[in-house]
């Protein structure tokens, strides 16, 4: 049996960015991953809106400045529009901030994230590795792989993804609610010059982003019901890319696809207990929320920040299993979740819904609140995560 503090299950953005933040600490780290990550063959269509309070993350566990600059793009501009005529316009000028937050690929995050794990002195790498059996004692929790390895650590996190092995082997209930709804994703390039704008349209069949990329190129995020998006997921890449164009009002001219679409399906997912004796959860293991805000891989890197921190900052003496401790990465992480899964819920319901009246009455809000400097600030600044 090979002896840990700390055992990760998962080694995707979450559950590696929480073993890069406790690179300097005195703990033993085991990372168990079925599969390291790979750079896919031109872009990726898997995209990311890391905020400016998660660059700052990135950049002290040592990862930002490795990225590759000419694949990522900053946001300076953002246009939100309802479903009939309301307008919602942030920018990165006017709130005193260099930019809203950078795109950039999940491929090229988690290669340098894993480039970086492999050089960590206090940590070792099980992969290929799969879960077999996890058995929690009083004073440790025993995780048998399938080759027959045998880890122990004093804790041990699962960060392996909403339908979490750990977090079903462990018992803990995740509270799901199918939105009949799939995320489309997609590159394209344009005929027009982003400008660095993310635009973001509310319409009847759905939510659809735009989110700029270097040079004249965009990736898209469509949430629109399962029938339509297998139906767009089956087009022709030039029919697809009219439909996108069309769709997004041809603000950036004429699209032409350059990856193929996936789909995937869209959930909110509650935890009620994301903590108990030996085990913490993080990352999507921890938390669903509709695409429409972009946080969830932030939410992601937050939970990895707060469990870190609470980690590093435990003394030798201390049992960095107790659940007494653990609830307070709970109870620092619950605030934060539960308003984004409340939010984003709450503005895709509301969007959705169809009584007479409602329609120029949400899109009035847009409309007032573009127009209020003082609410607009704060609603940018919450998003940075400057609040």
């Amino acid at each position: 049996m090979q002896q840990f503090d700390l055992i990760i299950v998962g080694g995707g953005l979450a559950g590696a960015s929480l073993a890069l933040a406790l690179r300097d600490t005195r703990l033993r780290i085991a990372l168990v991953e079925n599969q390291p990550p790979r750079l896919p063959d031109g872009w990726d269509a898997r995209i990311y809106a890391i905020s400016p309070a998660n660059v700052s993350f990135l950049e002290a566990i040592g990862a930002w400045r490795h990225l590759d600059a000419s694949r990522m793009s900053p946001i300076r501009a953002m246009q939100i529009h309802g479903d009939a005529a309301g307008r919602l316009d942030f920018s990165a000028f006017e709130t005193g901030v260099p930019e809203l937050g950078w795109i950039l690929e999940s491929s090229l995050m988690a290669c340098e994230f894993w480039e970086s794990a492999k050089r960590q002195g206090n940590l070792t790498l099980f992969c290929p590795a799969r879960p077999d059996t996890l058995e929690f004692r009083h004073d440790a929790a025993i995780l048998r792989l399938c080759d027959g390895t045998v880890l122990s650590s004093r804790l041990l996190v699962g960060a392996d993804g909403r339908d979490s092995w750990v977090r079903q082997a462990a018992g803990l209930v995740a509270v799901n609610t199918p939105y009949g709804e799939k995320g489309l994703v997609a590159n394209f390039s344009t005929e027009k010059p982003h400008n660095n704008t993310a635009f973001q349209w509310f319409r009847d069949d759905g939510v659809l982003a735009y989110l700029p990329l270097p040079g004249n190129r965009i990736s898209i995020v469509w949430s629109t019901p399962d029938d339509h998006a297998d139906e767009l997921c089956s087009l022709s890449p030039d029919i697809l890319s009219e439909r996108v164009a069309e769709a997004g009002g041809r603000v950036l001219g004429r699209l032409e696809q350059i990856t193929a679409p996936a789909a995937f399906p869209l959930r909110l997912m509650r935890v009620p207990q994301t903590v108990a004796p030996r085990l913490a959860l993080v990352g999507d293991a921890a938390h669903g929320i509709h695409p429409l805000s972009g946080h969830g891989i932030n939410l992601g890197f937050q939970d990895a920040m707060a469990l870190a921190g609470l980690l590093a900052a435990t003394q030798s003496w201390q049992d960095i299993g107790q659940e007494r401790l653990l609830q307070r990465y709970q109870r620092a992480r619950r605030e934060e979740t539960v308003l984004m899964q409340t939010t984003t819920d709450s503005l895709r319901r509301l969007f959705k819904a169809t009584p007479p009246g409602l329609r120029p009455l949400r899109n009035l809000g847009l409309d007032v609140a573009n127009g209020l400097p003082l609410i607009k600030n704060a609603l940018v600044r919450y998003a940075l995560g400057a609040l």
